[in-house]
């Protein structure tokens, strides 16, 4: 009994350093791309995934992380212009961003108010599969450039990943079967490092891992790598919070697409309410140590589809070795020299079985697509959610196309339903 509680505490380790490695990527571009500290949003994704276990009892088998959707709002305010006209960071802003990313937090907290009181089942009602199928769809097409972008670095290290990653999937046996995502980055590594060798253009760059320190230090206020207690400023949580409201519509899309891969229906149990809950407890709890409000990652979803290891101790796993690695410099530094193309050669799988599992949602509920009100809704939605590429941008704040599909999704099954009770 002993020596298999051994085994298992070995597996999930290497179950957790699979999901650590497929999100990874996904917090260095997001803190970058809005200017805050990627240690620190690495730090508040774990510690966030582990409020969102406790909320939830332990049940849904998600990693939260930083969110795309807050990017520009973050980058607003954190990111200002040099004299030369480029975009630098201003430490000194980055309270005032997370201090906004506090107050997202609260409005997820919020929502979950009226959802307890109203009742899933008419919240359900809202979001049949003839709408939750193509949302799905659209989650894993609309990363489906995202993947071939960062394969198309380099298809030759980007298809070596791809095919060990099939390959182990389907001809692979006992455990090995289960880490084909672990292997399949190994062997890109690899792949990337000959590819250097021979053609004189090396794709992997150690810089990161040679200038990064042993110990992270989140106390060296002038490289930014620190927790910072918040700042509230009007303007601030004006441009930012109203991003909550869009991503609060988002969260019931994830948490359907992750139910579905796993087979339970999280709406019910533990209930929609624990998970806006636990997605805005973590946010909040990430916004008051200086991190990005935090979202459900769709790559972890996908890695669930494809493994088939849905135990949620598995990505709180992740979560501890997260918190672990942005306390440790040199161990990131590693991470971070992983070449983008192997990122893609394993993404391309990930967003392709999300997408699969819409399609999949619509065959087991039984969709009925010959008639004329299911393929009016289905049509719009896909158009819309994957049509409109950058969303509809009102004043300071982007509303996702997602989230304009899901609206229109819900507005015409309402309407064309009750035409259809009618007659």
């Amino acid at each position: 009994m002993e020596n298999n509680k051994k085994r298992m505490g070995a597996k999930a380790l290497a179950y957790g350093a699979q999901h650590l490695l497929t999100l990874f990527g996904s917090i260095v571009v997001t803190s970058a791309a809005c200017g805050l500290s990627m240690p620190v949003c690495l730090f508040t994704g774990g510690l966030g995934t582990l409020v969102f276990h406790l909320c939830t009892k332990g049940m849904v088998p998600v990693f939260t992380g930083a969110s795309t959707a807050f990017v520009a709002s973050i980058a607003g305010v954190v990111m200002i212009t040099d004299a030369a006209g480029n975009p630098v960071r201003d430490i000194s802003r980055i309270p005032y961003a997370t201090g906004a990313v506090v107050m997202a937090g609260v409005i997820y907290c919020v929502f979950a108010l009226p959802v307890y009181v109203i009742g899933v089942d008419k919240v359900r009602k809202l979001f049949p599969p003839i709408v939750t199928g193509p949302v799905i769809i659209i989650i894993g097409c609309k990363l489906a450039g995202k993947a071939c972008s960062q394969a198309g670095q380099n298809w030759i290290v980007a298809l070596v990943t791809l095919v060990v990653a099939i390959l182990v999937s389907v001809f692979g046996k006992g455990f090995v079967k289960s880490i084909p995502f672990i292997l399949g980055i190994a062997a890109g590594y690899i792949a990337a490092l000959i590819y250097g060798a021979v053609s004189g253009q090396p794709l992997i760059n150690f810089n990161a891992l040679s200038n990064a320190p042993w110990i992270q230090p989140f106390w060296d206020l002038s490289g930014g790598a620190f927790f910072t207690l918040p700042k509230f400023d009007i303007n601030a949580i004006l441009l930012i919070t109203p991003v909550a409201f869009v991503t609060g519509m988002e969260h019931i899309g994830d948490i359907t697409t992750n139910g579905a891969v796993v087979g339970r229906d999280f709406m019910k149990d533990p209930g929609l309410h624990r998970t806006l809950l636990g997605d805005g407890l973590s946010t909040l709890v990430a916004g008051l140590l200086g991190g990005n409000s935090t979202t459900t990652f769709s790559q972890n979803t996908g890695l669930l589809a494809i493994t088939g290891i849905y135990d949620p101790l598995v990505l709180r796993v992740a979560a501890v070795m997260a918190m672990i690695l942005a306390l440790i410099g040199k161990v990131a530094g590693f991470v971070a020299t992983i070449p983008t193309a192997v990122i893609g050669g394993v993404s391309i799988v990930l967003f392709g079985s999300i997408a699969a599992v819409g399609v999949r949602s619509l065959v087991e509920n039984k969709v009925d697509l010959a008639r004329t009100e299911n393929i009016l809704t289905v049509a719009v939605v896909l158009v819309l959610g994957l049509g409109m590429t950058s969303g509809v941008k009102i004043g300071s704040v982007t509303i996702s196309s997602l989230f304009i599909a899901v609206v229109a999704g819900v507005l015409m099954n309402l309407i064309l339903s009750r035409k259809e009770q009618s007659r």
